[in-house]
């Protein structure tokens, strides 16, 4: 192979590299600044499709373009109120201005680490300035009531702020913060709010004894009904005793007043047959009384004289 041959291989070589590095192709995902010994050269490449540049003197550094995700660390946090709860959150964020991006941050992970320290500041700051019932509610809603006893016994206290509030505040301050990174906070939201053990503990405790005090509401109304039941079962008792006894009175009144006349019936209707039995009865209870070797002595005005006398 002649001296030549071997130039005219090496500038086409040459050639193409230049050709494939001065170029760069972006999609629609992305965005790009070029750079000049890691000087930002030129306004952002946001369009997609085919961009130039100066073979090997210029770099291209690539930006995503879509919505990116911030998941913050779970911290301990007090509220206004003195309580310690553990906050969960997560945010979405876009890159708007790629230049101002790459001059404060130069990379995602720098904006990552960013956002730590403006997002966990400014929840901590909102939380600490807000109660409790403000963080973990967010409306001034009336309970469901499943049962009519339960209308006067569940009562929620009134918020001023609320957890969307909160929200809104810590998206705008930390949007605030972070006008001159080149980015926007899309949104913010607490992931999950839990208390601490030792508050939890205080929450359990207020809610057995919230459960105890409407338990021992049932059973003082259960007694006082039962009081009710059990006076009324008395009365219903002594009333219904009172009706049968006066009942039952009648009920031998007119048996009395059946017998009287039909002993006065029978009496008017056979004298002689009561006579018959008088004596046969006092006869018997002598014989039952008396014996061989008794001994009687008898007025003449006794009834068993009489007898005898009209035997005679």
């Amino acid at each position: 192979m002649n001296k030549g041959r071997i130039i005219s291989i090496v500038l086409g070589v040459i050639g193409l590299l230049l050709v494939f590095n001065s170029y760069f192709i972006l999609d629609e995902t992305q965005q790009a600044i070029v750079t000049q010994f890691g000087k930002p050269i030129g306004e952002p490449r946001t369009s997609p499709g085919v961009n130039f540049k100066v073979p090997f003197l210029h770099k291209v550094q690539f930006f995503d373009k879509r919505y990116l995700e911030w998941d913050g660390d779970k911290n301990q946090v007090p509220t206004k109120d003195k309580k310690f709860i553990f906050v969960d959150t997560y945010a979405r964020w876009e890159i708007t201005n790629p230049l101002q991006f790459f001059i404060r941050l130069r990379d995602e992970r720098s904006a990552q680490s960013r956002l730590d320290d403006i997002l966990d500041g400014e929840t901590r700051n909102a939380i600490a300035s807000n109660d409790l019932l403000d963080v973990v509610r967010s409306t001034n809603r009336d309970p469901e009531v499943t049962e009519e006893f339960m209308e006067e016994l569940e009562v929620l206290e009134d918020i001023s702020v609320g957890r969307d509030k909160i929200e809104e505040i810590i998206l705008e301050k930390a949007n605030e913060r972070t006008t001159d990174l080149g980015v926007r906070i899309l949104d913010f939201r607490f992931k999950r709010l839990s208390y601490v053990d030792e508050v939890r503990d205080r929450v359990y405790d207020r809610m057995i004894s919230e459960r105890n005090r409407i338990a021992d509401q049932f059973r003082s109304e259960g007694q006082g009904q039962a009081r009710i039941i059990d006076g009324n079962r008395q009365r219903d008792l002594a009333q219904i005793q009172s009706e049968a006894f006066r009942e039952a009175e009648e009920i031998k009144g007119r048996a009395d007043a059946e017998a009287t006349d039909i002993y006065a019936s029978a009496y008017n209707k056979n004298r002689q047959s009561i006579e018959l039995y008088k004596f046969l009865r006092t006869m018997e209870s002598f014989e039952k009384s008396m014996d061989e070797s008794t001994s009687i002595v008898l007025s003449t005005d006794s009834e068993f004289f009489r007898y005898l006398r009209k035997l005679n």
